[in-house]
């Protein structure tokens, strides 16, 4: 099972995140669908949206906040 994990930076509102990176993980799931589906079926992925709940950079910089906006493949059971 692959976990789909959208993240933002701290620009905007945290709904505003929330829904950016749930439409981020949405966008890779869609894409890993459509060129591999016999692979990844859509009933072995989830997405989570973290919004900017989880940075991994300083938001204070662009370089920062760059490396924020991201996605992040988990694999799981």
């Amino acid at each position: 099972v692959l976990r789909i994990e959208g993240h933002t930076d701290n620009v905007g509102t945290p709904a505003g995140n929330q829904g950016l990176s749930e439409s981020r993980a949405h966008a890779v799931k869609a894409w890993l669908q459509a060129k591999y589906s016999s692979s990844f079926p859509s009933n072995r992925m989830t997405i989570a949206g973290k919004g900017q709940a989880e940075p991994v950079a300083d938001n204070a910089s662009e370089a920062g906040r760059a490396r924020n906006r991201r996605v992040v493949i988990v694999m799981g059971k």
